[in-house]
């Protein structure tokens, strides 16, 4: 089975979206991001080449992917295939300056 990891960034990334989705949405629609979320994860980790590749300079961002969060497609996984499964870099929401948080300038 495909393993999923998460970069700290990422955890705390997830952490943010879902403190402001319980303030915006409420606690349901906030778990149920997180369950989304993890099911897509999953569903990468599976099939890693689905993303976007993103053409990136930063060694440790050598192969960058990105794709979106089922049913909240305005928050976008970044993520990069491993052997054994994928890693999570970040969790951004799409209209943030993303290029820049990912120090891609």
């Amino acid at each position: 089975m495909a393993q999923v990891s998460k970069r700290a960034t990422a955890r705390r990334d997830l952490i943010q979206h879902y403190i402001y989705l319980v303030e915006q949405a409420g606690v349901e629609t906030a778990d149920r991001f997180l369950m989304k979320a993890e099911e897509t994860f999953f569903d990468l980790a599976q099939m890693p080449a689905i993303g976007v590749g993103l053409p990136v300079r930063p060694e440790a961002l050598k192969g960058l992917r990105k794709w979106q969060v089922k049913e909240f497609e305005r928050f976008l996984i970044f993520y990069q295939p491993r052997e054994t499964g994928i890693c999570i870099v970040r969790v951004l929401y799409g209209t943030r300056d993303w290029w820049s948080l990912l120090g891609i300038e």
